[in-house]
């Protein structure tokens, strides 16, 4: 298997941690998604939407998306809860990863790493949908280790990816200890360095 991604997109990690996690045998290809890397002809075929990552399984078949990737992955591992309603409640935190976090904590870090803008240029309401995302997290962890009770998940990769790095785009974790600890936590199960 093949993995097309770039080492400092979250999603890509993701991806990265799941095969890692899982001893899935893998060759990382690198692409510069700021130099156009994904947008060219050879790239596309590959992923008509021109995003990173990209997984180009044994068979040759492609798979797009983070979450579905990792979701393809991660079947009949322990990284998915045998039970249909912990399942579930695992793909509800990675649709609401993607529709009500990545788009706020992520694009404050794209625009502050990747377009050097200053945290007082963010535009001002992505930081607040930031900041009610970490809040979200932090009402929800109070009252569990993990997203889905005392069980590591997907979810918790999902989540993992920009959280953990949700300062690099000026929104403060110092107000959110339940986040701290979980991504401790979630850190260590995947033997992952502390991001901070």
């Amino acid at each position: 298997m093949k993995i097309y991604g770039d080492a400092n997109s979250g999603n890509c990690l993701k991806v990265k941690w799941v095969c890692d996690r899982l001893a899935l045998p893998y060759t990382w290809v690198e692409i510069d998604t700021m130099k156009g890397g994904s947008r060219t002809p050879e790239f596309l075929t590959r992923n008509g939407w021109g995003q990173v990552p990209t997984a180009e399984l044994d068979d040759g078949r492609t798979l797009a998306q983070s979450n579905a990737i990792i979701r393809y992955l991660a079947r009949g591992s322990d990284l998915i809860p045998s039970e249909a309603y912990r399942a579930a409640q695992m793909d509800a935190w990675m649709f609401w990863e993607q529709n009500s976090h990545e788009p706020y904590v992520a694009v404050c870090r794209f625009q502050a790493v990747y377009l050097g803008k200053a945290v007082s240029e963010i535009d001002p309401n992505l930081l607040q949908r930031g900041h009610i995302a970490l809040a979200h997290l932090e009402w929800h962890l109070a009252g569990a280790r993990f997203l889905v009770g005392d069980a590591f998940s997907l979810a918790d990769v999902s989540l993992l990816a920009y959280t953990r790095v949700a300062e690099d785009g000026g929104l403060e974790l110092k107000n959110y200890p339940m986040v701290r600890r979980w991504i401790a936590d979630a850190e260590q199960v995947l033997g992952l360095p502390p991001a901070r």
